[in-house]
């Protein structure tokens, strides 16, 4: 199994191009190196952005993770305590995934992975790091309908059933959101974490309907964009032809006299959603498909005032 090397000076698998990273192996490969250098590149635990609020000390019990025990007692006192988090204990948490066709599509097929490439290894990333820290994790995916849903788990073999389901996922039709993220409701019964991933090419108005419910019930919502570059900018030929993967629908344009317009189209959108979750309470980040992995992870696992 490939494990990225520490040693200062060399490059950490988790900040590489996404493309590169994507040709070392299989998911699972890609997966344990890309979160072994996140890790190892962290100050303090990924839970500061997921309600890694100290709440109090208890003795220790034997199997408690070494990284709790909070050596300044055990100096003064010589006894031996740990830290709790609130939800260290009970987090639970669901990732809902699109699957729809717009997600398949990539501006640049030789440098660029397709949207549902990134997201399937973003997401198994994310999912190893929850499961790491001992938080039940399930996910849903989704394209016009409700296609698979794993419920949370906390064991790691659970993981490598959450990599199956991944592995196996097929870009299928349209997109509607919002069956997807009430089926989180019967996943969790408690209050939880929901990460929904998605290039947002969807109904806002259902999709951000969906999601305030979720915040509305006392979960943590974080919505994680998945962009091509190519979304970002209108490049091309004199002339070329645009085509919805979805509808179909086309339209032949010079894409020198639409750049500007697209430009704050896009940047309008992008503003929208954001103040949208932003006003309720909802966590936003927007991740283009040649972002490393680590930068995305460190980046959304932050407080949601630091997201971008």
């Amino acid at each position: 199994m490939y494990r990225p090397d520490p040693s200062p000076g060399r490059a950490r698998l988790d900040l590489l191009d996404p493309m590169e990273v994507s040709k070392l192996g299989g998911l699972e490969i890609i997966t344990e190196g890309v979160v072994e250098g996140f890790l190892s590149g962290l100050h303090r635990s990924p839970r500061r952005g997921f309600s890694a609020e100290f709440a109090e000390h208890r003795m220790y019990q034997p199997g408690d993770d070494l990284r709790y025990v909070d050596w300044k007692i055990l100096g003064r006192n010589d006894w031996l305590y740990v830290k709790q988090f609130e939800e260290e204990t009970n987090l639970r948490a669901v990732i809902v995934c699109d699957t729809s066709r717009s997600m398949a599509w990539t501006g640049s097929p030789d440098t660029v992975l397709p949207k549902m490439d990134y997201a399937r290894r973003l997401i198994a990333a994310l999912a190893l790091v929850l499961i790491r820290q001992r938080d039940a994790t399930g996910l849903i995916t989704f394209d016009d309908d409700v296609r698979t849903v794993t419920p949370p788990r906390a064991r790691l073999s659970h993981w490598r059933q959450l990599l199956g389901v991944l592995g196996s996922l097929e870009a299928g039709q349209g997109t509607a959101a919002e069956p997807a993220l009430r089926r989180v409701i019967g996943q969790l019964r408690r209050r939880g974490l929901v990460v929904f991933v998605s290039d947002l090419l969807l109904d806002r108005t259902l999709a951000l309907k969906a999601l305030r419910f979720l915040r509305h019930r006392g979960h943590q919502v974080l919505v994680i964009h998945i962009m091509d570059p190519a979304e970002v900018a209108l490049t091309g030929p004199n002339e070329a032809r645009f085509e919805d993967p979805e509808t179909h629908a086309a339209v032949v344009l010079r894409p020198r006299d639409w750049a500007g317009a697209y430009r704050d189209t896009v940047r309008a959108v992008v503003s929208e959603w954001r103040l949208a979750c932003r006003r309720h309470g909802i966590a936003y980040h927007r991740a283009t498909t040649d972002t490393p992995f680590g930068v995305v992870l460190r980046e959304a696992l932050s407080p949601p005032s630091r997201s971008t």
